[in-house]
């Protein structure tokens, strides 16, 4: 598929973005923006439209430029449409339907690449591609979103991960922590499963295995040493190491319980989730963006130190929504909550402001 095909696919996934964020804005009681009728079934379904349909398209048109099969790209075309169909208030087995096949999809590619090439990163992928799989069987099967999360938690996480590892050719790791490695995403896909029967147990022993990868992470990327670095190489080591923080954070949190259905609505979880989703995950797109975007559309995005701005925003105001969570409600404590949230709507914003105007300057191709 030419680049100028793949537009469309980006587009769903941008669009499920925007409405994430003015979905995630109005579960704060934020935005007093006159909106559509339609829009009022948006806030609940905020996690959906994140993670599936935005992330979901942005990493399986990833993952399928790079395989190179025409059927690869029927796994964004799906996730875009599960986050439309949401969007404009299908009935929800519609958009249930349109995510398990855009995982599905997505899970087979990666079985194709790890039989082409067998490695314990492409291993990695595979069993991250499965978690979009489970977490959208789970939302069809019990009708809830709270048990799909710690799933689609996973998708992202061991998706990143997986991507990390395969850098670490650069910087060799001792075979031991390679095997650690290992067990840490068996027992990560371990602990989801055993959560079906015994939710506490079985989430908890997943937050403590993020917590290992965490450590294994800023132990062994090669962001460690990138970090010394200069320009781009700085920036995306600063990304991915803020990041690693996050991760641990909000396996900690897990620890307490975050990760839980029966956190849902508490500040816990609020903190919980959004450590991980907000501070790790979007600090990794950010870092990853001016090399994943120009990968799919053949666009050229140079570096500017100015790219530290919405890093440095998206990183406060996180600190921000995650320390007023465990403050005590107060009117005060509330606004500056919101203030955090929209904060951080802001702060992705002009991420993507940046990364406009740098094309706009240098619009030459690859």
């Amino acid at each position: 598929m030419s680049p100028l095909a793949r537009l469309p696919l980006l587009f769903f996934g941008m669009l499920a973005l925007v409405a994430g964020v003015v979905a995630g804005l109005m579960r704060l009681s934020v935005t007093q923006i006159p909106l559509p009728e339609i829009a009022s079934n948006w806030a609940w379904g905020h996690g959906i439209l994140m993670i599936p349909a935005f992330f979901g398209t942005v990493i399986s048109l990833e993952r399928a430029v790079a395989l190179a099969r025409p059927w690869a790209y029927l796994a964004p075309l799906s996730a875009g449409l599960s986050g439309l169909a949401l969007i404009v208030g299908l009935p929800i087995v519609i958009a249930q339907g349109f995510s398990i096949l855009g995982g599905s999809i997505l899970f087979a590619g990666s079985v194709l690449i790890f039989r082409q090439q067998t490695a314990l990163y492409t291993a990695t992928l595979t069993l991250g591609a499965f978690g979009w799989l489970a977490g959208s069987m789970a939302w069809l099967v019990s009708g809830l979103i709270s048990p799909s999360v710690p799933w689609w938690m996973a998708f992202l996480i061991l998706t990143i991960a997986g991507e990390r590892l395969e850098l670490t050719r650069y910087m060799p790791t001792p075979p031991r922590a390679q095997q650690f490695f290992g067990l840490l995403t068996g027992m990560i896909l371990f602990g989801l499963t055993l959560a079906f029967w015994e939710e506490s147990i079985g989430l908890k022993l997943y937050a403590f295995m993020l917590v290992l990868l965490a450590g294994w992470l800023l132990r062994y990327d090669i962001a460690r040493r990138t970090i010394k670095q200069t320009g781009l190489t700085r920036f995306i080591a600063f990304c991915l190491m803020g990041g690693y923080l996050w991760l641990a954070t909000g396996g900690v949190l897990g620890l307490m319980g975050g990760f839980e259905s029966e956190a849902a609505g508490t500040a816990l979880r609020d903190a919980a989730l959004h450590s991980i989703f907000l501070g790790f995950v979007f600090s990794m797109i950010l870092g990853h963006a001016p090399i994943i975007f120009p990968a799919i559309v053949r666009i050229r995005i140079p570096y500017h130190p100015i790219f530290y701005l919405p890093l440095i925003m998206l990183h406060i105001t996180t600190l921000a929504r995650f320390v007023t969570d465990f403050l005590p409600s107060s009117n005060v404590v509330i606004s500056w909550h919101q203030l955090a949230g929209l904060g951080n709507a802001f702060a992705l914003a002009i991420f993507i402001l940046t990364m406009l105007l740098s094309v706009r300057k240098n619009p030459k191709k690859h």
